[in-house]
Protein backbone atom coordinates (compact mmCIF):
# COMPACT_ATOMS: atom_id res chain seq x y z
CA UNK A 1 0.00 0.00 0.00
CA UNK A 2 1.26 3.48 -0.85
CA UNK A 3 2.40 5.24 2.32
CA UNK A 4 0.77 8.47 3.50
CA UNK A 5 4.06 10.27 2.96
CA UNK A 6 4.39 9.07 -0.66
CA UNK A 7 0.75 9.88 -1.37
CA UNK A 8 1.20 13.40 0.01
CA UNK A 9 4.21 13.97 -2.29
CA UNK A 10 2.28 12.74 -5.35
CA UNK A 11 -0.68 14.99 -4.56
CA UNK A 12 1.61 17.98 -4.08
CA UNK A 13 3.32 17.36 -7.46
CA UNK A 14 0.00 17.00 -9.29
CA UNK A 15 -1.35 20.20 -7.75
CA UNK A 16 1.87 22.03 -8.58
CA UNK A 17 1.71 20.98 -12.23
CA UNK A 18 -1.92 22.14 -12.36
CA UNK A 19 -0.71 25.61 -11.37
CA UNK A 20 -2.60 25.95 -8.09
CA UNK A 21 -1.38 26.17 -4.52
CA UNK A 22 -1.01 22.89 -2.61
CA UNK A 23 -3.53 22.37 0.22
CA UNK A 24 -2.41 22.89 3.79
CA UNK A 25 -1.32 19.82 5.76
CA UNK A 26 -3.99 20.39 8.38
CA UNK A 27 -7.74 20.46 7.88
CA UNK A 28 -10.09 23.31 8.76
CA UNK A 29 -9.70 27.04 8.27
CA UNK A 30 -6.68 28.50 6.52
CA UNK A 31 -3.68 29.25 8.65
CA UNK A 32 -4.12 33.01 8.23
CA UNK A 33 -7.72 32.80 9.46
CA UNK A 34 -7.09 30.35 12.29
CA UNK A 35 -7.25 31.63 15.87
CA UNK A 36 -3.88 32.22 17.51
CA UNK A 37 -2.52 29.39 19.63
CA UNK A 38 0.17 29.01 22.24
CA UNK A 39 2.45 26.06 22.98
CA UNK A 40 1.98 24.82 26.56
CA UNK A 41 2.78 21.88 28.81
CA UNK A 42 -0.12 19.63 29.81
CA UNK A 43 0.21 17.77 33.12
CA UNK A 44 -2.17 14.88 33.69
CA UNK A 45 -3.29 14.58 37.32
CA UNK A 46 -4.25 10.92 37.29
CA UNK A 47 -6.13 10.55 40.55
CA UNK A 48 -8.31 13.66 40.46
CA UNK A 49 -9.13 13.62 36.74
CA UNK A 50 -7.75 17.04 35.84
CA UNK A 51 -5.11 18.39 33.50
CA UNK A 52 -3.05 21.42 34.46
CA UNK A 53 -1.95 23.78 31.68
CA UNK A 54 1.52 25.14 32.43
CA UNK A 55 4.06 27.38 30.70
CA UNK A 56 6.83 25.23 29.13
CA UNK A 57 9.73 27.07 30.71
CA UNK A 58 11.58 27.28 34.01
CA UNK A 59 8.77 29.32 35.61
CA UNK A 60 6.17 26.57 35.08
CA UNK A 61 3.42 29.13 35.61
CA UNK A 62 -0.01 27.51 35.78
CA UNK A 63 -2.33 28.96 33.14
CA UNK A 64 -5.46 26.93 33.77
CA UNK A 65 -6.97 23.59 34.70
CA UNK A 66 -9.25 21.30 32.67
CA UNK A 67 -11.68 18.75 34.09
CA UNK A 68 -11.39 15.62 31.91
CA UNK A 69 -14.21 13.65 33.55
CA UNK A 70 -17.21 15.96 32.94
CA UNK A 71 -19.28 12.85 32.22
CA UNK A 72 -18.27 10.96 35.38
CA UNK A 73 -21.84 10.62 36.70
CA UNK A 74 -23.00 8.97 33.48
CA UNK A 75 -19.96 6.69 33.33
CA UNK A 76 -20.40 5.60 36.95
CA UNK A 77 -24.07 4.79 36.37
CA UNK A 78 -22.96 2.50 33.54
CA UNK A 79 -20.30 0.86 35.66
CA UNK A 80 -22.54 0.23 38.68
CA UNK A 81 -25.10 -1.56 36.50
CA UNK A 82 -22.50 -3.83 34.84
CA UNK A 83 -20.98 -6.39 37.28
CA UNK A 84 -18.04 -7.17 34.99
CA UNK A 85 -17.14 -3.51 34.48
CA UNK A 86 -17.55 -2.82 38.18
CA UNK A 87 -15.19 -5.67 39.03
CA UNK A 88 -12.50 -4.30 36.71
CA UNK A 89 -13.08 -0.73 37.89
CA UNK A 90 -12.48 -1.75 41.49
CA UNK A 91 -9.56 -3.95 40.45
CA UNK A 92 -7.86 -1.06 38.65
CA UNK A 93 -8.33 1.07 41.76
CA UNK A 94 -6.77 -1.54 44.02
CA UNK A 95 -4.03 -3.09 41.84
CA UNK A 96 -2.87 -0.36 39.47
CA UNK A 97 -4.16 2.83 41.06
CA UNK A 98 -2.66 2.24 44.51
CA UNK A 99 -6.13 2.57 46.03
CA UNK A 100 -7.18 5.43 43.74
CA UNK A 101 -9.19 5.70 40.54
CA UNK A 102 -7.20 6.46 37.38
CA UNK A 103 -8.95 9.17 35.41
CA UNK A 104 -6.19 10.54 33.17
CA UNK A 105 -3.22 8.64 31.85
CA UNK A 106 -2.15 10.36 28.64
CA UNK A 107 -3.18 13.42 26.62
CA UNK A 108 -2.57 15.30 23.36
CA UNK A 109 -4.17 18.27 21.62
CA UNK A 110 -5.18 19.10 18.10
CA UNK A 111 -2.88 21.65 16.53
CA UNK A 112 -5.57 24.32 16.54
CA UNK A 113 -5.88 24.05 20.33
CA UNK A 114 -9.56 23.15 20.20
CA UNK A 115 -9.53 19.55 21.45
CA UNK A 116 -7.72 17.83 24.30
CA UNK A 117 -7.67 14.06 23.74
CA UNK A 118 -7.29 12.00 26.92
CA UNK A 119 -7.00 8.29 27.74
CA UNK A 120 -8.91 7.45 30.95
CA UNK A 121 -7.78 4.07 32.38
CA UNK A 122 -10.52 3.46 34.95
CA UNK A 123 -13.19 4.38 32.40
CA UNK A 124 -11.61 2.22 29.65
CA UNK A 125 -11.90 4.92 27.02
CA UNK A 126 -10.40 7.80 25.09
CA UNK A 127 -12.27 11.10 24.93
CA UNK A 128 -11.88 14.46 23.26
CA UNK A 129 -12.66 17.48 25.45
CA UNK A 130 -13.60 20.78 23.83
CA UNK A 131 -11.16 23.04 25.65
CA UNK A 132 -13.35 26.12 25.21
CA UNK A 133 -16.41 24.56 26.89
CA UNK A 134 -15.10 21.55 28.84
CA UNK A 135 -17.62 19.29 27.10
CA UNK A 136 -17.04 15.98 25.31
CA UNK A 137 -16.60 16.13 21.54
CA UNK A 138 -16.32 12.34 21.12
CA UNK A 139 -15.71 9.15 23.10
CA UNK A 140 -14.07 5.88 22.00
CA UNK A 141 -14.41 2.74 24.13
CA UNK A 142 -11.23 0.65 23.92
CA UNK A 143 -11.18 -3.13 23.74
CA UNK A 144 -11.06 -4.72 27.15
CA UNK A 145 -11.23 -2.85 30.43
CA UNK A 146 -8.44 -0.26 30.57
CA UNK A 147 -6.82 2.39 28.35
CA UNK A 148 -3.17 3.41 28.77
CA UNK A 149 -0.34 5.28 27.01
CA UNK A 150 -0.93 7.12 23.73
CA UNK A 151 1.12 8.62 20.92
CA UNK A 152 0.32 11.31 18.35
CA UNK A 153 1.34 11.12 14.70
CA UNK A 154 3.79 13.76 13.42
CA UNK A 155 1.07 15.35 11.27
CA UNK A 156 -1.16 15.68 14.34
CA UNK A 157 -4.05 13.79 12.75
CA UNK A 158 -3.98 10.43 14.55
CA UNK A 159 -3.52 9.08 18.04
CA UNK A 160 -2.53 5.53 18.94
CA UNK A 161 -3.78 4.21 22.29
CA UNK A 162 -2.90 1.01 24.13
CA UNK A 163 -5.79 -1.11 25.43
CA UNK A 164 -4.16 -2.80 28.42
CA UNK A 165 -6.40 -5.82 28.87
CA UNK A 166 -7.47 -6.02 25.22
CA UNK A 167 -3.86 -6.57 24.03
CA UNK A 168 -4.41 -4.25 21.10
CA UNK A 169 -3.49 -0.73 20.00
CA UNK A 170 -6.21 1.39 18.38
CA UNK A 171 -5.31 4.17 15.96
CA UNK A 172 -7.94 6.93 16.00
CA UNK A 173 -8.71 10.03 13.98
CA UNK A 174 -7.94 12.82 16.45
CA UNK A 175 -10.86 15.02 15.36
CA UNK A 176 -13.62 12.43 15.16
CA UNK A 177 -12.48 9.52 17.34
CA UNK A 178 -13.18 7.07 14.52
CA UNK A 179 -10.92 4.03 14.43
CA UNK A 180 -8.47 4.08 11.51
CA UNK A 181 -6.96 0.69 12.29
CA UNK A 182 -5.60 -1.55 15.02
CA UNK A 183 -2.87 -4.09 15.64
CA UNK A 184 -2.26 -6.92 18.09
CA UNK A 185 0.37 -6.63 20.83
CA UNK A 186 1.91 -8.65 23.62
CA UNK A 187 0.30 -8.75 27.07
CA UNK A 188 -0.51 -5.31 28.51
CA UNK A 189 0.56 -2.92 25.72
CA UNK A 190 2.08 0.21 27.19
CA UNK A 191 4.31 2.68 25.36
CA UNK A 192 3.70 3.89 21.77
CA UNK A 193 5.94 6.22 19.72
CA UNK A 194 5.58 7.29 16.08
CA UNK A 195 8.63 7.58 13.85
CA UNK A 196 9.47 11.12 12.74
CA UNK A 197 8.13 10.48 9.22
CA UNK A 198 4.92 8.93 10.55
CA UNK A 199 5.43 5.67 8.70
CA UNK A 200 6.09 3.48 11.74
CA UNK A 201 4.69 3.00 15.24
CA UNK A 202 7.00 1.60 17.91
CA UNK A 203 5.03 -0.29 20.54
CA UNK A 204 6.04 -2.13 23.71
CA UNK A 205 4.14 -4.39 26.09
CA UNK A 206 4.95 -4.84 29.79
CA UNK A 207 3.05 -7.99 30.81
CA UNK A 208 1.26 -8.70 34.08
CA UNK A 209 2.81 -6.04 36.31
CA UNK A 210 0.25 -6.53 39.07
CA UNK A 211 1.11 -10.17 39.84
CA UNK A 212 3.38 -11.07 42.81
CA UNK A 213 5.54 -13.49 40.76
CA UNK A 214 8.41 -11.02 40.35
CA UNK A 215 11.54 -13.16 40.69
CA UNK A 216 13.58 -13.87 37.52
CA UNK A 217 12.87 -17.60 37.79
CA UNK A 218 9.15 -16.84 37.43
CA UNK A 219 9.54 -14.29 34.65
CA UNK A 220 7.60 -16.37 32.12
CA UNK A 221 4.43 -15.94 34.21
CA UNK A 222 4.41 -12.24 33.27
CA UNK A 223 3.15 -13.14 29.79
CA UNK A 224 4.30 -12.17 26.29
CA UNK A 225 6.25 -8.92 26.18
CA UNK A 226 7.54 -7.49 22.91
CA UNK A 227 9.05 -4.43 21.30
CA UNK A 228 7.21 -4.08 17.98
CA UNK A 229 7.73 -2.09 14.79
CA UNK A 230 4.39 -1.51 13.06
CA UNK A 231 3.49 -0.09 9.65
CA UNK A 232 1.35 2.97 10.43
CA UNK A 233 -0.55 2.68 7.12
CA UNK A 234 -1.40 -1.02 7.02
CA UNK A 235 -1.04 -1.70 10.79
CA UNK A 236 1.00 -4.78 9.94
CA UNK A 237 3.51 -5.84 12.62
CA UNK A 238 6.82 -5.71 10.74
CA UNK A 239 9.11 -6.80 13.58
CA UNK A 240 8.56 -8.34 16.99
CA UNK A 241 11.56 -8.42 19.32
CA UNK A 242 12.02 -10.00 22.75
CA UNK A 243 14.32 -7.49 24.45
CA UNK A 244 14.94 -9.84 27.37
CA UNK A 245 16.50 -12.27 24.90
CA UNK A 246 18.57 -9.50 23.28
CA UNK A 247 19.81 -8.47 26.73
CA UNK A 248 20.77 -12.07 27.52
CA UNK A 249 22.65 -12.33 24.21
CA UNK A 250 24.56 -9.16 25.13
CA UNK A 251 25.69 -10.62 28.45
CA UNK A 252 22.93 -9.30 30.70
CA UNK A 253 20.95 -12.33 31.89
CA UNK A 254 17.85 -12.33 34.09
CA UNK A 255 16.66 -8.93 32.89
CA UNK A 256 13.01 -8.37 32.05
CA UNK A 257 11.57 -8.31 28.53
CA UNK A 258 9.13 -5.57 29.60
CA UNK A 259 10.08 -2.33 27.82
CA UNK A 260 8.83 0.74 29.65
CA UNK A 261 9.22 4.40 28.48
CA UNK A 262 11.57 4.90 25.52
CA UNK A 263 13.27 7.70 23.61
CA UNK A 264 15.14 7.76 20.30
CA UNK A 265 18.34 9.26 18.95
CA UNK A 266 17.73 12.03 16.39
CA UNK A 267 18.37 9.63 13.48
CA UNK A 268 16.19 6.94 15.15
CA UNK A 269 18.92 4.33 14.83
CA UNK A 270 19.24 3.96 18.61
CA UNK A 271 16.41 3.50 21.08
CA UNK A 272 16.97 4.08 24.79
CA UNK A 273 14.46 2.31 27.00
CA UNK A 274 13.77 1.35 30.59
CA UNK A 275 12.83 -2.20 31.60
CA UNK A 276 11.00 -3.58 34.60
CA UNK A 277 12.96 -3.82 37.88
CA UNK A 278 16.10 -2.21 36.39
CA UNK A 279 17.67 0.98 37.77
CA UNK A 280 18.91 2.56 34.57
CA UNK A 281 18.26 2.10 30.87
CA UNK A 282 19.32 0.16 27.79
CA UNK A 283 20.81 1.33 24.48
CA UNK A 284 19.61 -0.77 21.54
CA UNK A 285 20.94 -0.47 17.98
CA UNK A 286 18.01 -0.95 15.59
CA UNK A 287 20.27 -1.30 12.53
CA UNK A 288 22.37 -4.07 14.04
CA UNK A 289 19.51 -5.54 16.09
CA UNK A 290 21.53 -5.76 19.28
CA UNK A 291 21.92 -4.25 22.72
CA UNK A 292 25.04 -2.09 22.69
CA UNK A 293 25.23 -0.74 26.22
CA UNK A 294 23.42 -0.82 29.55
CA UNK A 295 23.48 2.22 31.82
CA UNK A 296 23.30 1.34 35.53
CA UNK A 297 22.25 4.28 37.68
CA UNK A 298 22.26 4.78 41.48
CA UNK A 299 19.92 2.87 43.76
CA UNK A 300 18.64 4.62 46.91
CA UNK A 301 19.41 3.07 50.28
CA UNK A 302 15.76 2.37 51.00
CA UNK A 303 15.49 0.39 47.75
CA UNK A 304 18.77 -1.53 47.93
CA UNK A 305 17.31 -4.44 49.88
CA UNK A 306 13.67 -3.95 48.90
CA UNK A 307 11.95 -7.12 47.62
CA UNK A 308 10.91 -6.94 43.98
CA UNK A 309 7.34 -7.54 45.06
CA UNK A 310 7.30 -4.05 46.59
CA UNK A 311 8.32 -2.27 43.38
CA UNK A 312 5.61 0.00 42.01
CA UNK A 313 3.99 -2.01 39.18
CA UNK A 314 7.39 -3.60 38.50
CA UNK A 315 8.94 -0.17 37.77
CA UNK A 316 12.36 0.79 39.01
CA UNK A 317 12.71 3.72 36.60
CA UNK A 318 9.79 5.16 34.62
CA UNK A 319 10.44 8.22 32.47
CA UNK A 320 13.16 9.08 29.92
CA UNK A 321 13.57 11.93 27.42
CA UNK A 322 16.45 12.96 25.16
CA UNK A 323 17.43 16.57 24.44
CA UNK A 324 17.03 17.91 20.92
CA UNK A 325 20.72 17.56 20.06
CA UNK A 326 20.73 13.92 21.09
CA UNK A 327 23.58 14.35 23.57
CA UNK A 328 21.86 13.96 26.94
CA UNK A 329 19.04 11.98 28.48
CA UNK A 330 16.80 12.93 31.38
CA UNK A 331 15.82 9.95 33.53
CA UNK A 332 13.20 9.51 36.26
CA UNK A 333 14.43 7.17 39.01
CA UNK A 334 10.96 6.29 40.24
CA UNK A 335 11.66 3.94 43.14
CA UNK A 336 14.77 5.82 44.27
CA UNK A 337 13.08 9.26 44.30
CA UNK A 338 15.44 11.14 42.00
CA UNK A 339 15.80 12.49 38.48
CA UNK A 340 19.10 12.85 36.69
CA UNK A 341 20.63 13.98 33.40
CA UNK A 342 22.90 11.41 31.74
CA UNK A 343 25.53 11.91 29.04
CA UNK A 344 24.69 9.82 26.00
CA UNK A 345 28.37 9.45 25.14
CA UNK A 346 29.69 8.31 28.51
CA UNK A 347 26.46 7.20 30.26
CA UNK A 348 27.67 9.13 33.29
CA UNK A 349 25.11 11.15 35.24
CA UNK A 350 25.31 14.82 36.24
CA UNK A 351 24.18 14.55 39.85
CA UNK A 352 20.84 13.56 41.33
CA UNK A 353 17.85 15.91 41.66
CA UNK A 354 15.77 15.00 44.70
CA UNK A 355 12.80 17.33 44.44
CA UNK A 356 10.00 15.02 45.50
CA UNK A 357 8.70 11.48 45.72
CA UNK A 358 8.05 8.93 43.00
CA UNK A 359 9.11 10.72 39.80
CA UNK A 360 6.95 9.26 37.04
CA UNK A 361 7.65 10.87 33.67
CA UNK A 362 10.12 13.01 31.73
CA UNK A 363 9.26 15.33 28.84
CA UNK A 364 11.44 17.66 26.76
CA UNK A 365 10.47 21.30 26.25
CA UNK A 366 10.23 22.68 22.67
CA UNK A 367 13.60 24.44 22.85
CA UNK A 368 15.43 21.38 24.12
CA UNK A 369 16.84 23.31 27.10
CA UNK A 370 14.70 21.76 29.83
CA UNK A 371 13.40 18.41 30.89
CA UNK A 372 10.14 18.42 32.82
CA UNK A 373 9.75 15.72 35.48
CA UNK A 374 6.53 14.87 37.32
CA UNK A 375 6.82 13.93 41.00
CA UNK A 376 3.66 11.88 41.40
CA UNK A 377 4.13 11.29 45.12
CA UNK A 378 4.57 15.01 45.85
CA UNK A 379 2.05 16.57 43.43
CA UNK A 380 4.54 18.81 41.68
CA UNK A 381 6.58 19.13 38.50
CA UNK A 382 10.16 20.30 38.01
CA UNK A 383 12.11 21.91 35.20
CA UNK A 384 15.62 20.46 35.01
CA UNK A 385 18.39 21.96 32.86
CA UNK A 386 19.88 19.55 30.34
CA UNK A 387 23.06 21.65 30.42
CA UNK A 388 23.69 21.53 34.18
CA UNK A 389 21.54 18.67 35.43
CA UNK A 390 20.10 20.98 38.10
CA UNK A 391 16.51 21.85 38.95
CA UNK A 392 15.74 25.38 37.74
CA UNK A 393 12.04 25.58 38.59
CA UNK A 394 9.11 23.74 40.17
CA UNK A 395 5.34 24.06 40.46
CA UNK A 396 2.60 22.42 42.53
CA UNK A 397 -0.05 20.67 40.43
CA UNK A 398 -2.98 18.31 41.01
CA UNK A 399 -3.25 14.88 42.63
CA UNK A 400 -0.69 12.36 41.37
CA UNK A 401 0.74 13.92 38.20
CA UNK A 402 1.97 11.30 35.73
CA UNK A 403 2.16 11.85 31.99
CA UNK A 404 3.13 15.28 30.63
CA UNK A 405 2.86 16.29 26.98
CA UNK A 406 3.45 19.40 24.93
CA UNK A 407 0.36 20.75 23.17
CA UNK A 408 -1.54 23.85 22.13
CA UNK A 409 -4.31 26.06 23.49
CA UNK A 410 -6.03 29.01 21.89
CA UNK A 411 -5.01 32.43 23.18
CA UNK A 412 -8.64 33.44 23.62
CA UNK A 413 -9.06 30.51 26.05
CA UNK A 414 -5.99 31.69 27.95
CA UNK A 415 -7.39 35.18 28.25
CA UNK A 416 -10.61 33.76 29.65
CA UNK A 417 -8.65 32.00 32.43
CA UNK A 418 -7.32 35.25 33.90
Amino acid sequence: MTSRRTLAIVVALVVSVAGVAAPAATSGASESAAPATRSVLFVGNNWDGTVDVVTPDSRLRRLGRINVVPDIEKRMNEIYTDPVRLGYYLGIRQLVGEGHDQYVDDMYTTRDGRLLVVSRPSLADVVAIRISTGRLAWRFKVDGQRSDHMAISPDGRRVAVSASTGNVVHELDIRTGSEQGRFATGDSPHENVYSENGERIFNASIGMVYTPADQPALDSTKGDRYFQVVDADTHEVLRRIDMGRRLDQAGHPDMSSAVRPMTFSPDERFVYFQVSFFHGFVEYDRRQDRVRRVARLPVADHVEDMPREQYLLDSAHHGIAMNRRGTRLCVAGTMSDYATVVSRRTLGHHGLVRAGKKPYWATRDPSGRYCFVSWSGSDRVSAISYATGKEVGRRAVGDHPQRMRMGHVRTDWLRAQR
